[in-house]
């Protein structure tokens, strides 16, 4: 366990239950918003969810909380700065004074960045990140006084709490990052009903995104008791009820299981950033080849974790433990193997690929990999040798055997 400095910051109010979109309104009020633009997706609105949100603020009796100043669903999957500045633009054409984010991790990582813009008076999102990361602590960064909550309809990314917004820059290719310990929603609602109409391939691979936050924080060289404690009980919980969550979709027990390990993946994760060669991978394929990057996380971490063993052997004990696995007389390179047979049994079993090869992904294209690999800001802390980013390209881009 390091002995260096390190902070811990769970600085989001989570409400959580079968029903609480229904505070929303009253929450604004009490922070203090009269005109709330609700973010979303096309997807969500017509999967009804956007409507179950409007009608809350609909029902409120005028006068007695904010308006809905707007509705704004203009937002893409693995959204990008386009996709910022266009929100940006229309939260001040309705003179917003309140964000509310209501979807997965591009949705709620978009109304990050236009928090930020709107609070530092920017046009253009990139101006910000020019390099690929901005990385604001205390007293650099300070509180950003914009009412803000996240309403999670995916269990994985758990952005709704994380200080972290990704955001695609399409000129450069390359997801950049802002980190900013205020950055995150004042509040979140974690509702599991609004979750039950996921595609299960989706509900799967977001699932995995939960749980490669947690196994990198669990295995960073920066964890400490704090993060473990919520890395280890949030993959306790994935191995519970990620698969209930795929095939019962409107288990709501399972549905609430893993919004609550999704908010502890990545509270875990924020909060040990160090090594996470994991997502260095995803964030470049994804970048390159527009694969989600949940579904990148979940092709990438049993392979990762097998190419490189001595990050993951010094506590394999532990996390063979939270995967309900056999310990007893086993030695850690058995249970490293042992762990990794798991994370292969759990892809199969939700029905994710252990490759890309639906992508058409070619071998010519190692190169590029490589190139972005490395220029990712993850690599910054934890840089990958050429050689290893390309054997884990060839694993990974159609050679790799389904798991038996």
């Amino acid at each position: 366990m390091t002995l260096t400095y390190s902070q811990y910051l769970l600085r989001t109010a989570i409400h959580s239950g079968a029903g609480t979109r229904a505070l929303v309104p009253d929450l604004f009020r009490g922070l203090q918003a009269k005109r709330v633009v609700l973010f979303s997706d096309h997807g969500l609105e017509k999967a009804g969810v956007v409507e179950k949100i409007k009608e809350i603020f609909d029902l409120t009796p005028h006068g007695t909380g904010p308006e809905l100043a707007g509705i704004y669903l203009d937002i893409n999957q693995d959204a990008g700065s386009h996709d910022v500045n266009a929100a940006l633009k229309f939260a001040r054409e309705v003179s917003a004074d309140g964000l509310l984010a209501v979807g997965g991790g591009s949705v709620m990582d978009t109304v990050k960045g236009v928090k930020y813009a709107l609070h530092n008076g920017l046009t253009d999102i990139k101006e910000a990140i020019p390099g690929g990361l901005l990385y604001l602590s205390w007293p650099e960064a300070t509180h950003i006084p914009i009412p803000h909550i996240s309403i999670p309809t995916t269990a994985g990314t758990g952005s709704e709490v994380s200080p972290i917004a990704v955001i695609y820059n399409e000129e450069i290719k390359m997801k950049t990052n802002i980190i900013h310990p205020f950055i995150n929603a004042d509040m979140a609602i974690l509702d599991p009903e609004l979750t039950t109409g996921l595609p299960p391939i989706i509900t799967a691979f977001t699932g995995f995104d939960a749980l490669t936050h947690a196994i990198e924080a669990f295995a960073s060289p920066s964890a400490t008791s704090l993060t473990d404690a919520y890395a280890l009980q949030s993959i306790r919980l994935i191995e519970s009820h990620l698969s209930t969550a795929v095939n019962q979709g409107d288990n709501l027990t399972a549905r609430m299981e893993m919004l609550q390990a999704s908010m502890m993946g990545i509270t875990a994760f924020s909060f040990a950033l160090n090594a996470i060669p994991v997502h260095n991978f995803a964030h470049a394929y994804g970048a390159l080849f527009r694969i989600p990057h949940g579904l990148a996380n979940a092709v990438f971490l049993p392979v990762v974790m097998e190419m490189l063993p001595d990050l993951y052997l010094p506590k394999i004990k532990e996390l063979a433990r939270a995967l309900h696995l056999e310990t007893t007389g086993k030695n850690n390179d058995t249970l490293l193997q042992a762990v990794i047979h798991k994370l292969k049994e759990m892809q199969q079993n939700v029905g994710l690929p252990a490759n890309f090869k639906d992508y058409d992904i070619k071998l010519d294209a190692l190169d590029a990999t490589i190139a972005a690999v490395k220029m990712d800001p993850a690599a910054l802390n934890y840089p990958l040798p050429p050689e290893l980013i390309r054997a884990v390209g060839e694993r990974v881009i159609h050679s790799q055997k389904v798991f038996v």
